[in-house]
C-alpha cells in the first residue's frame, strides 16, 4: 500500500533539518505520542545524518484483529538516512512481526517556508487480511506525522 503525506513548516528548510537532527527533538515528538519507551540515536554522516529511534508503543486503541499481532504493546525501529538537508530514505520495522514500512523523505523550500514529504510503501505478509492491516499502518503513520507536525511548529517558534 502507498503512503504520502505532506507537511508545511513556517521555517527555511535548514531550520527544519536542524530540528529533524536533533535528538532533544526526536525525543520530545516520542513523547508527545505517548510512546513507552525510546532510544534516539543520531549520528552525522556527510552533510546528513543516520537517526535512529527504538520505540516500544501503546497498541490500545488499535482494532482487535491488529492487536492480535502486535500484542499490549509493540517495538518500532524507525531508520532514517538523511544524504544531505534535502533528502533522506526511512525504513519502518517490527521486530519479530510480518510488517516493513520504506520509502523516502524531501524536504524542499515552498514560499518562505518548508514542504516536507514523506512517501511510503506500506507491507504487511499476513494472508487474506494484509490490505486491512496495511490501512491501520497508515492510519497511525499518519497520526505519528500529525504528532510530529504540531512538535515541530511549536520547537522551530521556540518551545522546547
Amino acid at each position: 500500500m502507498r503512503f504520502r503525506r505532506e507537511l508545511s513548516y513556517e521555517a527555511a528548510p535548514a531550520d527544519v533539518f536542524a530540528m529533524l537532527a536533533d535528538p532533544a527533538f526526536r525525543e520530545k515528538v516520542a513523547a508527545a505520542q505517548d510512546v513507552v519507551s525510546v532510544d534516539v540515536t543520531i549520528t552525522p554522516q556527510g552533510e546528513g545524518f543516520t537517526m535512529v529511534s527504538d520505540q516500544v508503543q501503546r497498541t490500545a486503541g488499535l482494532p482487535a484483529i491488529a492487536k492480535k499481532i502486535a500484542g499490549d504493546t509493540t517495538q518500532a525501529i524507525i531508520r532514517e538516512e538523511w544524504s544531505d538537508a534535502t533528502a533522506g530514505t526511512i525504513e519502518i520495522t517490527a521486530p519479530g512481526k510480518p510488517t516493513k514500512m520504506v520509502g523516502t523523505i524531501r524536504l524542499s523550500a515552498a514560499g518562505a517556508g518548508t514542504s516536507y514529504v514523506q512517501e511510503l510503501e506500506v507491507g504487511v505478509k499476513v494472508p487474506l487480511i494484509a490490505g486491512k492491516l496495511e490501512k491501520i499502518m497508515a492510519d497511525n503513520i499518519d497520526e505519528g506525522l500529525s504528532v510530529e507536525h504540531t512538535t515541530g511548529i511549536a520547537w522551530l517558534r521556540g518551545e522546547r
